[in-house]
């Protein structure tokens, strides 16, 4: 069976307050034509079909559009939630969906439940995990402490169990939505951290033949079975390096597994330039740049006058700007952002307390109170999506 794995979609997103409408509805296009010119048997959207729980309009009819050709082409499709997604809204006529092809899985109870496709070679089970909040699915999967591993493993749990009753030789699919150990992030990605862990093993998927992975924007192999397939378009500056693609995934009538990138149309180059004004608006190093959707970090002592509208007139589209001044790492004007880089919330008011307390930081007690209380927050977020 031939399928093609992509996700992280994120309909309705904007890059820097520039509309990505067009661009997304060019993707779509892109991903209906190399369905039909590849022989496609199936199609694996692996969450974060929309940026929101409650979407423009506009994305909306995108994603009808989406669901409408794919139907036409008689190739069935395969999709789960994400972090980004309201299950309840994406799965509002799950069933009626289902007869035209399209396979919506959206309930964590469902998790065992697969799509049953059949190829020359048997069925292929496609298990669809939508992302499963840890503090709003434990009771569902009756795990003692809600944390991303034991949920996922007890979802894993159940598909295992499914796939053992069935006939010999059935091979497996998951769909998954979780950020896994190994994977790398990138700054477009909403954080998952529950209990301060973010990230479960490869392992907990073990005893399937492929697992299509979304959450990370980058395109990501694991293993030769568990790979990300990222977004389809670069979200924040961070994706410059990122080449954009789908998976087009081939499994064979025992379960081997081979892989091909299929690259994604790119609406325009992105690049991150740094260095003083002058230097930026003098290099001819950087004229390959002049068409790119530009940040440009400016390292000048001090502030330049009128830096965007100076940068526009050679970097026209450039859409962001920081100021990272060259200055000896003691200097006390150093930024409290840089400070900050690379810290989680939960560091941060770790090193709050070990700073009112003159470098006593907290104690494990306390360090699982915040933790607790970050947990909390994040829990009653994801409560006010799902009723939203």
């Amino acid at each position: 069976m031939r399928f093609l794995h992509t996700s992280d979609w994120h309909l309705g997103r904007s890059f820097h307050r520039v509309g990505m409408l067009g661009a997304q509805a060019e993707f779509i296009g892109h991903l209906v034509s190399t369905v039909r010119e590849r022989e496609v048997d199936a199609v694996v959207v692996s969450g974060d079909v929309y940026d929101r729980a409650v979407p423009p309009l506009a994305a909306v009819e995108l994603f009808d559009d989406a669901l409408h050709r794919l139907a036409d082409l008689g190739v069935p499709t395969v999709m789960i939630s994400g972090n980004h997604d309201s299950a309840r809204r994406l799965g509002v006529g799950a069933g009626l969906m289902g007869r035209a092809g399209v396979h919506l899985r959206t309930e964590p109870s469902a998790c065992g439940t697969p799509v049953l496709l059949p190829d020359a070679h048997g069925d292929v089970a496609f298990y669809g995990l939508p992302y499963l909040e840890p503090a709003l699915v434990r009771d569902e999967f009756g795990v003692e402490r809600a944390g991303h591993e034991t949920v996922l493993a007890a979802a894993m749990d159940r598909v295992r169990a499914d796939l053992a009753a069935r006939p010999a030789g059935t091979r497996s699919v998951v769909l998954a939505h979780a950020f896994v150990t190994g994977g790398e992030p990138s700054d477009s990605e909403r954080d998952i951290a529950v209990g301060g862990v973010a990230s479960v093993p490869a392992a907990v998927f073990e005893g399937v033949d492929y697992v299509a992975l979304g959450h990370l924007h980058g395109c990501q192999t694991l293993t030769d079975r568990v790979r990300y397939s990222g977004s389809p378009l670069a979200y924040s500056f961070s994706e410059a390096g990122h080449r954009k693609s789908m998976w087009l995934v081939d499994l064979a009538a025992d379960g081997a597994v081979t892989a091909e990138r299929v690259d994604c149309p790119a609406p325009r180059p992105l690049a991150r330039l740094r260095g003083t004004l002058e230097e930026l608006l003098a290099d001819p190093a950087l004229a390959p740049h002049e068409e790119a959707w530009v940040e440009a970090t400016l390292t000048d002592p001090v502030r330049p006058a009128d830096p965007m509208a100076r940068l526009a007139e050679r970097f026209p589209h450039t859409l962001a700007l920081v100021f990272d001044p060259d200055r000896p790492p003691d200097d006390p004007d150093v930024s409290y952002a840089r400070r900050l880089a690379g810290r989680d919330d939960r560091q941060i008011a770790e090193d709050f307390v070990a700073h009112v307390r003159g470098g006593a930081g907290p104690d494990p007690h306390e360090r699982t109170v915040l933790r607790d209380a970050f947990d909390a927050v994040r829990a009653d977020e994801a409560a006010r999506e799902v009723a939203r």
